[in-house]
């Protein structure tokens, strides 16, 4: 028998775990099961983007390592891709790829953090912003996010004793799971605070294209003073559909993007080339498709937000994100919840426990099935729903 090392004590897949297995049982039991869990895009990539893939993958050539941090027309493209953001990044040294930000959300702990020091990570929050700190042997303070403070920490709330020994704060504004929105002013307020306590902002920023109603979010390098203190982390799976390609970047710092450059030189060869091409088409090409992308997710969204406030489960309509998130509507608990859910109306959908002890009584629904399976769904509630009544 061989034993796990301790710091996998601290991992656990289990709510999510549990779900899927539920979710598998029920097809298996021939049940069609209409999967909102799981936030993996359904729409493909733009046809410019998957042709540039095909033309780099003929050439024989572009199997080999990149052993890079990306190649230069990548960071280039990304560098010019910022500046809607009002951001100027200098490519040579503001700029890498990632194999996903998950990749380097994972990661960046394992540079910067001893075992003893503190982590402060959002509660809800996506479970990776804990993972990563937990196996580099960090302590986690859960800084709790809640409807009566607009799902923004209370910077104020944390203790004098935790900040001296917090190095890292992790945000993510548009928010998963909550599909939260952040402020400016916000983002200011959290500039100053990290400056004032030396710590460093990992802004998870992700959704920044899968926005609705003509909402705009600020990047949190735009924010003058952020790259002192600041990296963003952001990604091609969710804006161009390309989730599979596992592709990329974190921006901002060059000290800290330097350090964690130096250990993924220890970890990876780099990202295959063509998907690097791929990626070069995405950020370069016509951007028609992300705001196609973001109208359809705003399609769906209307679909359950209208439905569900119909039905008399009251919702709010998220600004931004691919996720609506739901209080429970009856008196189970989450987790209790999304299994009645599933086995009455074959509809799956993630317990907001998976997310944090603040994630309880509500629950999590990823906006990724077409408008005709949303509206099922919506309509297999209605009839669970008024029957239980």
């Amino acid at each position: 028998m061989f034993e796990q090392a301790k710091r996998m004590q601290a991992l656990t897949s289990a709510v999510f775990t549990q779900v899927d297995d539920l979710r598998k049982a029920e097809v298996a039991a021939g049940k069609d099961v209409i999967t909102l869990s799981i936030g993996s895009p359904d729409m493909a990539p733009a046809p410019h983007i998957v042709e540039a893939l095909k033309n780099s993958i003929d050439c024989c050539f572009n199997y080999g390592y990149t052993l890079s941090k990306g190649v230069p027309e990548l960071l280039d493209a990304i560098a010019k891709w910022y500046r809607k953001f009002g951001v100027e990044l200098d490519p040579e040294t503001e700029i890498h790829s990632l194999i996903g930000s998950q990749e380097g959300l994972a990661h960046i702990a394992l540079c910067l953090v001893n075992p003893g020091d503190i982590v402060l990570v959002p509660d809800p929050g996506y479970p990776i912003f804990s993972a990563g700190p937990l196996v580099a042997g960090a302590e986690i303070y859960r800084m709790p996010l809640t409807a009566a403070n607009n799902y923004l920490p209370d910077l104020t709330a944390i203790e004098e004793d935790v900040l001296k020994r917090a190095k890292i704060m992790i945000l993510n504004y548009p928010n998963n799971p909550l599909a939260a929105t952040a402020p400016r002013s916000f983002l200011e307020e959290v500039v100053a605070f990290a400056k004032r306590h030396n710590i460093l902002v990992c802004y998870d920023f992700a959704y920044s294209d899968l926005v609705f109603d003509g909402y705009q979010p600020d990047s949190f390098l735009a924010v003058p003073g952020a790259k002192d203190i600041g990296i963003e982390f952001n990604s091609l799976s969710k804006t161009y559909n390309m989730a599979g390609c596992r592709i990329g970047y974190v921006v901002g710092n060059a000290n800290v993007i330097s350090i964690l450059g130096r250990l993924k030189s220890n970890f990876d060869y780099g990202i295959f080339y063509p998907i690097q091409q791929a990626a070069i088409a995405a950020l370069t090409g016509p951007q028609d498709c992300v705001s196609e992308t973001a109208a359809s997710y705003q399609k769906r969204r209307d679909i359950i937000v209208d439905g569900f406030n119909e039905l008399g489960w009251k919702v709010d309509r998220p600004k931004a994100s691919m996720y609506v998130w739901a209080p429970v509507p009856t008196k189970q608990s989450s987790f209790d919840f999304t299994v009645s859910l599933l086995q009455h109306t074959g509809v799956a959908v993630i317990p907001g426990s998976a997310f944090g002890n603040y994630g309880e009584g509500y629950v999590r629904i990823a906006l990724v099935q077409s408008e005709s399976r949303l509206t099922e769904a919506v309509s297999r509630i209605k009839n669970w729903l008024s029957y239980s009544e």
